[in-house]
């Protein structure tokens, strides 16, 4: 029987939805999976690690990796760039691992493009005032931010139904749950699961 290879799943959603959460519970509940690791231009933060937190470049050698068609994604936010390295990704697929991807719509659509056989989850939350009430529980921006951060999701909104799977975020539980089992339903496609038996 042949060594089964991973897959490529991203996780999508809009700011303050719970994402982080949910892949944090995925990860501790399976130590197999692997979570890719962004490359970033930006100086590492007080306790920040190279290659747990981000990959630190420079902006050379960002530019260079684009060059060479290192990153799946890859993007400008405020200034610094950011990037998935498909490198990291393809040693753990290869090693019969399945890789979470947590990024933008926008990063979702390069990769997909680059890779169609990218399975991607849009978690949204149950109604936008849930959203608004756990961006403003979180404590960390003014109501102005808030409102940018509910609107930009709004817009983005539109491109869920282009998704492979929706998973609604009312309970961590239940999301975790509904994704797992998105991730066991696609390891089982006849293409797959033909390969690994000994004909």
């Amino acid at each position: 029987m042949c060594v089964k290879r991973g897959k490529t799943f991203i996780i999508c959603g809009p700011s303050g939805v719970g994402k982080g959460t949910v892949v944090a519970r995925l990860l501790a509940s399976d130590p197999t999976l692997y979570f890719s690791v962004s490359a970033t231009t930006r100086a590492p933060r007080p306790g920040e690690e190279n290659g747990v937190h981000y990959h630190f470049l420079s902006m050379e050698q960002f530019e260079r990796w684009i060059e060479e068609d290192q990153f799946l994604e890859h993007a400008q936010f405020v200034g610094n760039r950011y990037g998935t390295p498909q490198m990291y990704v393809d040693k753990a697929m290869e090693q019969g691992r399945d890789v979470l991807l947590d990024i933008e719509i926008q990063g979702a659509d390069q990769v997909k493009m680059k890779r169609p056989d990218t399975v991607r989850i849009y978690v949204a939350p149950p109604s936008w005032a849930e959203l608004e009430r756990r961006l403003i529980g979180r404590g960390t921006e003014d109501m102005e931010k808030v409102k940018s951060r509910l609107a930009r999701g709004k817009e983005e909104f539109a491109a869920a139904k282009d998704f492979d799977y929706f998973v609604i975020n009312d309970t961590v539980d239940r999301a975790v749950d509904e994704i797992r089992a998105i991730m066991t339903a696609e390891h089982c496609r006849p293409d797959e699961r033909i390969a690994l038996i000994d004909q």
